[in-house]
């Protein structure tokens, strides 16, 4: 006969003693967890994000889709005043996904997620996620997550969006070189994204470790570009960390080695930095190698000269 052990089920108090001090900062190094429970490409890199008075426990984005994310924990049973925390920290982050995360959910607490899934826009999803921790025999402890709560046909949104099929012309070319990048990105800057599923976008994000501050890689009108992107809720702070920047120009472009175009789109909320591949097309797959090679010189760059000047200027 067969040895098996048992499940036993513990209280995430008896693994994560303090929510702030222990489990957010677990969360944090182990976003695969959520990631997979998802269905996304999740990079949380703001722990206690500022919204207002309140201190939002993590912020990232979707890298497959460079959405925003948010998400709020909870070690007890759903409650109202996390139900209101998470309404104002959407209002303040103006994320498309948000993720509420507690030990337990009360009825009442599923029905509103549901309700403000189907009152709110498609653009603006909500979810319940009940964290557990189990153990079989004296093993180490391990997380078990269970979505209670979700956007109506989220699974079917998921299969569609990983689907190759649905993906037509550019699309699929897109999907093909983003797939190179982020082997090579994996293989020489692991430490650059933790995405695993290429979008079929014509651009690629990449997380600069500070709200409202994103590498983008992207095919445009004017070429391939490399950029950092300050796209912030706030188009104030956006143009105040610009500007600061746009002060150590001559010091920031000496480290970079070239000169850079500055971007300060007074019609649009977000300020860039940028440099251009002119004429590249994602259709010259050909051209794909040099395409790279560019792309992984131009972002080593571009890191190295922020750093040289401080880094992303606060707002």
């Amino acid at each position: 006969m067969p040895v098996l052990g048992r499940l036993t089920r513990l209280s995430p108090r008896d693994v994560w003693p303090h929510e702030a001090h222990s489990f957010t900062p677990w969360l944090l190094n182990n976003v695969d967890v959520l990631s997979d429970l998802l269905g996304m490409d999740l990079a949380l890199d703001v722990a206690e994000h500022p919204v207002g008075g309140f201190s939002l426990d993590l912020m990232g984005r979707d890298e497959t889709t460079g959405e925003v994310v948010i998400v709020e924990n909870q070690l007890e049973t759903s409650d109202h005043g996390h139900l209101g925390q998470i309404l104002t920290y959407a209002a303040g982050t103006d994320p498309t996904t948000i993720v509420w995360v507690a030990a337990s959910f009360r009825a009442e607490h599923r029905a509103a997620i549901d309700w403000l899934n189907a009152r709110t826009d498609e653009a603006t999803r909500f979810f319940a996620v009940e964290l557990g921790v189990v153990r079989i025999g004296q093993s180490d402890p391990a997380p078990s997550f269970r979505l209670v709560a979700q956007p109506n046909d989220w699974e079917k949104t998921v299969r569609a969006a990983t689907s190759q099929a649905e993906a037509t012309g550019k699309q699929i070319l897109y999907r093909a070189f983003w797939s190179r990048w982020i082997d090579v990105v994996k293989a020489d800057r692991p430490g650059w994204s933790r995405a695993r599923r290429a979008p079929r976008d014509s651009w690629f994000t990449m997380t600069a470790g500070i709200t409202g501050a994103t590498y983008f890689t992207s095919f445009t009108r004017g070429g391939l570009s490399s950029e950092l992107v300050f796209e912030s809720p706030d188009a104030d702070v956006n143009l105040g960390r610009f500007q600061a920047l746009k002060a150590k120009q001559a010091e920031m472009e000496q480290a970079y080695g070239l000169a850079l175009d500055w971007q300060e789109l007074p019609d649009r909320k977000l300020t860039r930095v940028a440099d251009y591949l002119p004429d590249a097309d994602v259709s010259s797959e050909e051209n794909w190698n040099q395409y790279v090679d560019w792309l992984l010189d131009r972002q080593t760059r571009l890191r190295k000269a922020l750093a040289a000047v401080g880094g992303v200027p606060a707002p």
